[in-house]
């Protein structure tokens, strides 16, 4: 049982190797034969209908290289790519090609890395341009060389556009014209010559059904399509990372191509000088691309009227200059990566609904933005050195109240200055509105100083500041003018005991009672009197200084008369500034009568005070008290003074 099982297994693997090989073989046979009778495949109406492949290789294969020296890519019924083209084999490319007679399906070709002289490349072309294919493109041609004139013939076409990438010529020295024209004369909507260094393009012989023009990365300059009026079809003109110059040029190139609508100009070496001619662009311009340029604020001299969507980032603008520009079609606005310090008012751009600011140098956009700006939508305006302050702050308000669309929010906005706040993102920005409002600020600011003012001017009366100042500065005066009047007697020398203050009203009391007890009485006391040792000549001020200088105390005769009494107020006031220049106890105080509260003026605040904080002597109306009184008055002022004699006055008991 188990060598039956061994002899069907072997028996089976034999025959599937037989099954594989013969296969194989005849795979290979197969592939021989295909392209011998490639002309036999196709019907000769040049119906392919029933064709789901070409028949180059096996249907399975993705890239495969034949008896023909090319590679396929690509070979799918509409489409064609092949690669490896060189003067050896394009005879037989232009033989196959020959087949896809027009009505037959094939409509796309691509044939990568061409290596044919010109003849072999007109001979392509000519097989092309009469076939069924439509768009036909060719990356990187090189050993393009013997270029001669060429007798091409465009009729009877189905191609509708063509792109050529990475031309490379070797001849040195032939007609451009034998070049430029067989491009410039087709008859196709859209063309495309890019990468290959060509330094011109002829302008076409008779009006041009060209819709589509694209030169990218060439070296092309002003001189391009100057006066030429056969253009009358293009509406697409790319013309990037080229070397134009003179914006005004340009501008003269497209005014006679009456339906074009949109150019790129990017990436070239544009500018444009106020004093060159008034610009004239295509009025059907309705889409114009100058980023990276070197483009300056005059370029807002030199633009179509009827643009909708205009380019200019990477250029060196700083400023729109109000009135410069009137473009009240446009829509879209673009000036990123520019130099900007502000964002640009809309007096020009009446129509305006997405402006792009972002990289530039605005640090406080101003809020009149939106005032200008009403049909704005959109903006972009991220990644600038933004200053967090009050204009700031009322952009973002503003922004927020109008609706506009900041893209990129908030991510993409923070600031940059002040340095303790870079990294902040605006939103989480806030200053209080008294900090941003200058009107509250400078109304607040001077209600503060009135309401200050008003309560300093209060104060001053109520408590007589002014009088204060002003015999501040007597006292100042006096003793100036006693340093230099006698500067050698400044070191005071004591010639009384006591200095008496009290009103005229009370004078009887002092005289009849006061004075006789003190001098009269035991001990010789020294009592210094305004009536009779102030000196003649001398202002009463200067008198009362001196005097209260030369007592040991100062005696005040309290009572309802002391308080309206103005130089007692004075006295007061010198004996008080003594008694905390010099630092004594040299105050004494005898209440002759009681003084209500109510008729002490305000300006007395220093008598309450020392009333408040002081000891003072109560005039008794008992005469068995009296005694008592003046020995307490005697002990207040005891002191030795010098005598006319040299001798001492000895201390009172």
């Amino acid at each position: 049982m188990t060598e039956n099982m061994r002899s069907l297994r072997n028996f089976f693997l034999y025959k599937c190797l037989f099954a594989l090989t013969f296969w194989n073989h005849i795979s290979l046979s197969m592939a021989n034969e295909l392209f011998k009778s490639v002309s036999n495949d196709f019907p000769e109406d040049g119906s392919d209908k029933k064709i789901k492949s070409l028949p180059l290789l096996y249907t399975n294969s993705h890239q495969s290289k034949a008896n023909f020296d090319w590679v396929v890519i690509q070979n799918i019924t509409e489409s064609l790519s092949l690669s490896e083209i060189t003067n050896d084999n394009v005879k037989k490319l232009v033989a196959l090609l020959s087949n896809f007679r027009q009505g037959s399906r094939l409509q796309n070709l691509t044939l990568t890395n061409m290596s044919v002289d010109w003849k072999a490349l007109t001979e392509v072309f000519q097989t092309v341009w009469h076939s069924s294919i439509e768009d036909f493109k060719i990356n990187s041609l090189t050993q393009l060389s013997n270029i001669e004139s060429y007798d091409f013939d465009y009729s009877g076409t189905s191609m509708k556009a063509l792109t050529i990438k990475k031309v490379l010529i070797t001849d040195l020295y032939f007609s451009q014209d034998d070049l430029y024209k067989l491009f410039a004369n087709m008859n196709i909507e859209a063309l495309t010559i890019a990468e290959s260094e060509m330094i011109h393009m002829m302008c076409p012989l008779s009006n041009s059904p060209f819709k589509y023009l694209n030169f990218l990365k060439n070296d092309l300059t002003d001189l391009l399509f100057q006066n030429c009026d056969k253009l009358v079809q293009l509406e697409k003109l790319i013309l990037q990372k080229n070397k134009f110059e003179s914006l005004c040029k340009v501008s003269f190139m497209t005014s006679r191509m009456k339906l074009l609508q949109y150019l790129d100009m990017s990436n070239n070496l544009l500018s444009h000088d106020a004093a060159d001619v008034q610009c004239r662009w295509a009025e059907s311009l309705t889409e114009l691309d100058l980023s990276s340029n070197q483009l300056t604020d005059s370029v807002f001299e030199c633009l179509p009227v009827n643009i909708k969507k205009l380019n200019l980032q990477n250029n060196q603008i700083t400023s729109i200059t109000k009135g410069m520009a009137e473009l009240k079609s446009l829509e879209e606005l673009n000036l990123a990566s520019n130099r900007l310090a502000d964002l640009p008012g809309c007096s020009g751009f009446m129509s305006l609904e997405f402006l792009n600011v972002e990289m530039n140098l605005i640090l406080t956009p101003s809020a009149d933005f939106f005032q200008s700006c009403l049909r704005v939508k959109k903006l972009q305006a991220r990644c600038n050195p933004f200053k967090c302050s009050c204009e700031l702050q009322d952009f973002i308000r503003l922004e927020r109240q109008s609706g506009v669309e900041l893209i990129d929010w908030p991510a993409a906005y923070v600031c940059e200055y002040p340095e303790d706040l870079r990294g902040t993102q605006l939103k989480d920005f806030h200053l209080t509105e008294l900090a941003c409002n200058t009107t509250l600020l400078l109304v607040t600011a001077l209600l503060l100083t009135l309401v200050l003012v008003a309560v300093v001017a209060f104060l001053c009366i109520y408590l007589d500041v002014l009088w204060y100042v002003q015999m501040t500065w007597q006292w100042t005066q006096t003793k100036r003018r006693a340093w230099h009047n006698h500067p050698e007697e400044q070191e005071t020398v004591l010639q009384f005991h006591a200095f008496i203050s009290y009103s005229e009203r009370d004078s009887l009391w002092v005289k009849n009672e006061l004075i006789p007890n003190l001098e009269k009485g035991e001990g010789c006391v020294q009592l210094c009197q305004h009536e009779r040792n102030f000196i003649p000549g001398k202002s009463i001020v200067e008198n009362i200084i001196n005097c209260i200088e030369k007592s040991y105390k100062s005696i005040f005769v309290l009572s309802p008369n002391f308080v309206q009494s103005e130089w007692c107020h004075y006295e007061l006031y010198f004996a008080h500034h003594k008694l905390f220049s010099e630092n004594s106890n040299s105050l004494i105080l005898i209440l002759l009568e009681p003084i209500p509260p109510h008729i002490v003026p305000a300006r007395y605040h220093k008598l309450k005070a020392l009333m408040a904080k002081r000891t003072y002597l109560e005039w008794p109306k008992e005469r068995s008290k009296r005694a008592l009184f003046w020995a307490n008055l005697r002990a207040a002022i005891s002191i030795n003074l010098p005598m006319a004699d040299g001798q001492w006055c000895g201390e009172t008991d």
